[in-house]
C-alpha cells in the first residue's frame, strides 16, 4: 500500500505541474476562449483520456520506446504538429462565424473530445515525462510497481482534471467578454491560429 505522505506529496507536485503553462492548459485556455467553457471542459477530458493512454504505456514498458527509438519518437511528434497545423488554419479561416454567444459549442462534444485525445497521445514528450516521472514515486517493497503507476497516473489525472477545469471556466469567461465585439471575435481566432502554430513549431522541434 502506497503511504498517504508520498501520495500527498505526489499529488502537490502534479499540481504545481498542472499549474505551469504548456501546451496541453494553453490549448485547453484558447478552446475554451473559442468555444465556451463546457468546450473547455471536454478538452480536458479527452487531454485526460490520453494521459490514461500514457499511463499504461509507462506501465507496460511501451513509452520507453520513444526514449529510445529515434524514428517513433520523430514521427509522433510530427504527426502531433501536423495536427496543430491543421487546427491553426481552421481557426485563421473561422473569422467571427464560429464563435457563438453562448457557451455551446459549434464543434460537437465529439470533435472537442478527439481534439484533446490526439493533442496528448500525439505528444511524445508526455510519454517520456510520465516515463521519468511516475517511478521515481513507486518502490518495489511496497508490491507491483506497474499497479503503483496505474495509481499515481491516476492521481495524476485528477490533478489535472482540477487545474485545467479552472483554466476552462477562466477561459470560457474571457471568451463570453469577447464575443461581445465582432471585430474581438475574428482576433480571438487569429489569436488562437498564431497559438497552434507555435504549439506545432514548439513539438516539431522537440528533443527527446
Amino acid at each position: 500500500m502506497i503511504p498517504i505522505d508520498v501520495l500527498g506529496v505526489f499529488f502537490v507536485a502534479a499540481i504545481a505541474l498542472g499549474l505551469a503553462p504548456g501546451p496541453d492548459n494553453i490549448f485547453v485556455l484558447t478552446q475554451s476562449a473559442l468555444y465556451g467553457r463546457l468546450a473547455g471542459l471536454i478538452v480536458t477530458l479527452g487531454l485526460c483520456t490520453g494521459l490514461i493512454v500514457h499511463t499504461v504505456a509507462v506501465a507496460l514498458g511501451v513509452a520507453a520506446i520513444f526514449q529510445t527509438s529515434a524514428l517513433a519518437f520523430t514521427a509522433l511528434k510530427f504527426a502531433g504538429a501536423a495536427y496543430l497545423i491543421y487546427l491553426a488554419v481552421q481557426a485563421f479561416r473561422a473569422g467571427s462565424s464560429k464563435i457563438n454567444g453562448n457557451d455551446s459549442p459549434e464543434l460537437s462534444l465529439t470533435a472537442l473530445y478527439r481534439r484533446g485525445i490526439i493533442m496528448n497521445v500525439t505528444n511524445p514528450k508526455v510519454a517520456i515525462f510520465f516515463l521519468a516521472f511516475l517511478p521515481q514515486f513507486a518502490d518495489p517493497a511496497r508490491g507491483s510497481v506497474p499497479g503503483q503507476i496505474l495509481i499515481f497516473g491516476g492521481l495524476f489525472i485528477v490533478a489535472t482534471i482540477l487545474v485545467f477545469g479552472g483554466v476552462a471556466l477562466g477561459g470560457g469567461l474571457l471568451g463570453a467578454f469577447l464575443k461581445r465585439s465582432p471585430k474581438a471575435q475574428v482576433w480571438l481566432n487569429r489569436m488562437a491560429g498564431i497559438v497552434f502554430v507555435g504549439l506545432a513549431a514548439r513539438l516539431a522541434v522537440a528533443e527527446r
